[in-house]
């Protein structure tokens, strides 16, 4: 099993946390920093839906509120036969913390893609655009 086939497995794991009783869509991720440390995430709603918190969000926050910020791979894992890539939110929040991310997708017994950051969200806001 190579790296990103054991983060996936981790983020299957996660996914078995997930907060989803609105939409029943339970998905897991697992976040792996540039020292090899592995941090997951799971979705949380929320019923005002507007507050819930993707799988991925979720795992870079705390990986972020320990103090890491670099980034090499991130897996994502959701009970679908499609791959299922993070949503936009979610791709702009990892593109500031690691762009040249690797993002592993999975289901719950194979690994179905896998896609650098940057071929998902080719033309990213970042700092360089704000007025400083």
């Amino acid at each position: 099993m190579d790296a990103s086939e054991r983060l996936v497995a981790v983020a299957r794991e996660a996914r078995e946390r997930a907060v989803a009783p609105y939409s029943g869509f339970s998905v897991g991720a697992a976040i792996e920093t540039a020292d090899g440390l592995i941090v997951t995430g799971c979705n949380i709603e929320n019923a005002s839906y507007g507050l819930t918190l993707c799988a991925e969000r979720v795992a870079i926050f705390k990986a972020l509120s320990d103090g890491h910020r670099a980034f090499v791979r991130i897996a994502v894992v959701a009970d679908t036969d499609a791959p299922t890539t993070p949503c936009g939110a979610c791709r702009q929040v990892l593109w500031e913390f690691g762009p040249d991310m690797e993002v592993v997708i999975g289901n719950l017994t194979v690994m179905t893609a896998r896609h650098r950051l940057a071929d998902l969200l080719p033309h990213p806001f970042s700092g360089r655009l704000l007025n400083r």
